[in-house]
């Protein structure tokens, strides 16, 4: 699975917590950036390509599929919308600095919930259901695409490299880049909870090959390789 974050956008720039606010588009940047994903694409076949239904991501899939050639209908998934963040949406950030709820967000995000909107954890869930609920209707040599955003990406890559929550602050994604995972061939027998559980069949548990990756084909990543013992493809 390639997950994509969307491109660069005017609340970016602006220093705004967008959230799920309407309006929020793409810049010139963040254009170009969801082409040059979609030049990335040489070589990969895409079985599906999967959004949230934000305006930013669904422009992010528009300009990457058409850079790509590709002729896909994308599928809108509610569970890969952006975070609700509640009272915060639409402040700037250099403002929510300054609550007293930022520091558990940063460093006890586990314990975090937004304001009037959901918690960190809750947004954890519902990707991870989304994408396991979506890698299961394809075969397993298939790769798909999806584009989120950075908080929700952010929580799916916790979740496959099994750590703990709270260390999910130590990952960053930036606009236009992309995360590939080799996810499990049975998902309904992996665990789906949140925290970086143990995966019940320890024999395929996910796999992050690259990670905010910002250049490059991704058909070096996507190519089917059998289970190694450490390391990478290289």
């Amino acid at each position: 699975m390639i997950a994509v974050r969307h491109g660069r956008s005017t609340a970016n720039t602006a220093g705004v917590l967008a959230g799920r606010t309407a309006g929020v588009e793409l810049d010139e940047t963040g254009i170009e950036q969801a082409r040059e994903l979609g030049r990335r694409l040489e070589g990969v076949e895409l079985a599906a390509v999967v959004t949230s239904p934000v305006q930013r991501c669904r422009q992010t899939v528009e300009h990457l599929l058409e850079a790509a050639g590709r002729d896909l209908a994308p599928h809108l998934d509610n569970r890969l919308v952006e975070s609700d963040y509640g009272d915060w949406q639409g402040r700037a950030l250099k403002d929510l600095a300054d609550d007293p709820l930022w520091e558990v967000v940063q460093k006890a995000p586990s314990q975090a919930r937004f304001p009037n909107g959901e918690s960190m954890l809750e947004v954890q869930e519902r990707v991870v259901d989304a994408v396991l609920d979506w890698n299961s209707r394809l075969p397993d040599t298939s790769v798909w695409l999806l584009a989120s955003h950075g908080d929700p990406l952010a929580a799916l890559v916790n979740w496959a490299v099994g750590a703990p929550f709270d260390n999910v602050q130590r990952i960053g994604l930036d606009p236009g880049s992309a995360t590939v995972i080799a996810l499990p061939s049975n998902p309904a027998s992996h665990d789906t909870g949140a925290g970086g559980g143990e995966d019940s069949d320890l024999a395929r548990p996910p796999r992050v090959l690259t990670v905010n990756s910002p250049e490059g084909l991704l058909s070096r990543w996507t190519a089917p390789a059998a289970p190694q013992v450490g390391g990478s493809r290289g």
